[in-house]
């Protein structure tokens, strides 16, 4: 308990002090989470939108596929890019193997199908209660879903929280196309196993606390967004959330 209460308290002084090499390992997962959460939710968003409002045949595979999508494991999803990015694969010309690029590409590619089905769960929701109303109007699947993605704006703020929260607590992908490389592509969940491994428990349980704190900050994001909204409005809303997933 001793061995665990010294570690705690070495971990602490780290985050409060702060370490550099901490504060770069932080800086770094951030800005690589945020990169991917952007460039997943600007596709994930739109194709959820007009996945949930479009009355298309084979729907219903076009749905299991993204549900599917869902389920494949980090690890997988880091094989495949490790693949495309290696220097045989048909994306090796780029040079993005252990590379920031190649961490945003992964993380985009896990959170997109997040961004895309609940985006869809939101649009869907509000479109058979109002769908037919604005199709009467003669508003098409597109513009359908353009207007209650606007008009869901706080709820769909509420799936981009949930999937940067998602993609910073990854670990997988990342360590599989990134290499860990200390000062270049080392993140938080990839040092914590790391330091972990070499019985380096201060500095782990400093990021853990990181991490931790940052998830418990996009939870409760969501939970003021979602009384903010149900204060605002009666309407349905799905609240997702932002807890760490492998």
């Amino acid at each position: 308990m001793g061995s665990f209460s010294e570690s705690l308290a070495l971990a602490l002084h780290l985050v409060l002090a702060p370490d550099p090499t901490l504060a770069s390992i932080v800086f770094r997962s951030l800005g690589i989470s945020a990169t991917a959460c952007a460039i997943a939710c600007a596709l994930g968003l739109l194709l959820g939108a007009w996945i949930g409002a479009a009355r298309i045949r084979g729907r219903g595979a076009v749905l299991a596929l993204l549900n599917t999508a869902l389920a494949v494991p980090s690890v997988v999803v880091g094989l495949v890019v490790y693949l495309l990015l290696s220097r045989s694969g048909p994306l090796g010309w780029l040079g993005w193997l252990y590379s920031f690029p190649a961490m945003v590409l992964a993380q985009s590619i896990l959170v997109l199908p997040v961004a895309a089905a609940l985006t869809r769960q939101v649009v869907e929701d509000v479109d058979q209660q109002h769908g037919e109303q604005l199709a009467s109007m003669g508003a098409g699947s597109l513009l359908r879903s353009l207007l209650i993605a606007w008009d869901e704006r706080y709820a769909l703020l509420m799936v981009v929280i949930a999937c940067f929260g998602r993609a910073i607590s990854e670990v997988g992908a990342v360590m599989i196309v990134g290499g860990n490389i200390d000062g270049f592509t080392r993140v938080m969940t990839t040092a914590i196993a790391l330091e972990t491994s070499k019985g380096d428990l201060p500095l782990a349980l400093g990021l853990g606390i990181v991490l931790l704190s940052v998830v418990l900050v996009l939870n409760a994001l969501v939970v003021v967004l979602r009384r903010w909204r149900l204060g605002r409005s009666e309407g349905p809303a799905m609240v997702p959330s932002a807890g760490i997933s492998g």
